[in-house]
């Protein structure tokens, strides 16, 4: 590989990265006009596994936005990002596959604004199908699939033996 090729892979993953990390700022911020604008014109969502629907981004941000609305507190932690670019034989490199984990605690307010303990805490693994357009990497597809779900309460066992 030549220093240019090279480069314009760092930039590539950096780009890919970023667009993840848009992903889940515009899903915690709400800010569904940013969420429609990360994906492809015909690009697809798929919230199933964790009790939501599957369509396109515009279909699938106006659910968010309706039932996001009783958890205002969001952060979705991605993490563990494994980023695959397409083969280069069958691809020129304008697509890309990521996997990541996530951790997504969700809550009302807490008393007079604060903080509170989240009301629901879950995580699983997403996969993002990412495609280069003339306006950058955008999204074609994500799929959630929640692996595990914590609501609060208390426990009834100790966590350590």
């Amino acid at each position: 590989m030549t220093q240019r090729v090279e480069l314009a892979a760092v930039r590539d993953r950096l780009a890919v990265d970023g667009l993840v990390t848009e992903y889940a700022v515009a899903v915690d911020d709400g800010d569904w006009e940013a969420y429609r604008g990360l994906f492809t014109a015909q690009g697809r969502a798929d919230y199933r596994s964790a009790g939501g629907i599957e369509g396109s981004a515009g279909q699938v941000a106006g659910w968010l936005a309706e039932h996001l609305e009783t958890f205002p507190v969001r952060q979705h932690l991605i993490v563990n990002r494994r980023v695959r670019f397409g083969i280069w034989e069958q691809d020129v490199g304008d697509t890309a596959q990521v996997q990541a984990d996530y951790v997504n605690p969700m809550g009302r307010t807490g008393r007079d604004g604060g903080s509170a303990v989240p009301d629901l805490v879950s995580g699983g693994r997403c996969a993002f199908a990412v495609l280069r357009t003339d306006d950058g990497w955008r999204l074609s597809e994500v799929v959630v699939r929640e692996k595990w779900r914590r609501l609060p309460g208390p426990r009834t066992a100790p966590v350590i033996d």
